[in-house]
């Protein structure tokens, strides 16, 4: 599919500026404009696509339907979908926690939302399947589906609203049932332009990720020694995958920045799942968001939303390096 930019990277390197095929300078610039091509190319289709069914998906439909209707359990596998077709990081899906506990969705299938939200979106999906192809990519999106899934059943299940803050359960406490107005019909035909330049805008918006990401995977694809990474973790290490998980939360990153990151990881030797686990413990658990957290709840339950989350990253991990 994409033989031509593979010949195009080679054209442009190799020949217009002469750079030697097997030097680490040709190697590294020819990843970074392969890759980056590719990518910018993957996200802009996808999000286009992603962003035709968001025009007829709304966060405040959602919301109002999820905190409306009695779906026996089926809650979960929506609030988990939503949470892949709207595009939000970690830190910017707080403010919409905020909404769904006030509009009177259970604290279980908030969380859902928050789970998968930031780890699964068009901006992930996008650049996964450049770095490992769809057969990977569409493992990668079930796993995030259900591990928000069952984390949110889980903590839901243990009744944690008491560790809301005060200033939570007062917004809870006062809110009243909003009407929500339906969204006029529009055609695609004339909604179809706006959707083109909201993709545009999310593609301008993750640039500078993607281009630093694929620049550090491209130096690290040149310039790092093979062997390098699995000499420090592999398979044969049972401590690898949790390791990756806790050295991922301070690296707090989106999925454009790192992705490009781990698939060059993987060509160095780390296993495909831990460096997934690596991925998702840096952009589904951060410090930036146990901080905008600690507004909405207690370090109690922080703590016990972060070690459930990473506990089930961990799971996922081993279950790729035994699958891949």
């Amino acid at each position: 599919m994409f033989d031509w930019l593979q010949n195009f990277a080679d054209w442009l390197i190799y020949t217009v500026f002469a750079i030697p095929a097997n030097s680490r300078l040709g190697e590294s610039l020819n990843f970074f404009v392969f890759d980056t091509l590719k990518i910018f190319i993957l996200l802009f289709i996808i999000t286009t696509i992603m962003g035709i069914v968001n025009a007829y998906f709304p966060v405040e439909k959602i919301r109002n339907y999820l905190s409306r209707n009695k779906l026996y359990g089926l809650e979960y596998i929506f609030a988990s979908s939503f949470g892949v077709i709207t595009p939000f990081c970690s830190c910017s899906s707080v403010p919409l926690f905020i909404g769904f506990v006030k509009g009177g969705i259970p604290l279980g299938i908030t969380f859902t939302y928050l789970i998968t939200a930031p780890l699964v979106n068009e901006v992930a999906i996008a650049i996964f399947a450049g770095a490992f192809g769809f057969k990977v990519t569409a493992l990668y999106v079930i796993t995030g589906i259900v591990l928000g899934i069952i984390g949110g059943f889980i903590l839901g299940k243990l009744k944690l609203e008491k560790h809301l803050t005060p200033w939570v359960q007062n917004i809870i406490a006062n809110a009243h049932t909003e009407e929500v107005l339906e969204v006029e019909h529009i055609s695609l035909k004339k909604r179809f332009p706006g959707i083109l330049k909201e993709a545009l805008n999310i593609v301008k918006n993750v640039s500078i990720y993607i281009i630093i990401g694929i620049g550090i995977g491209g130096a690290m694809h040149g310039f790092l020694p093979t062997g390098f990474f699995e000499h420090y973790i592999n398979k044969g290490q049972w401590y690898a995958v949790p390791l990756a998980v806790i050295m991922g939360v301070p690296m707090y990153s989106n999925a454009a920045g790192v992705i490009p990151v781990i698939q060059v990881l993987v060509a160095k030797g780390i296993p495909l799942g831990t460096a997934i686990a690596f991925m998702m413990g840096v952009i589904g658990l951060s410090l930036p968001e146990a901080m905008l957290l600690k507004k909405v709840m207690n370090w109690k339950l922080i703590a016990i939303y972060f070690g459930t989350i990473a506990f089930f990253m961990i799971l996922s991990g081993y279950l790729f390096n035994i699958i891949l």
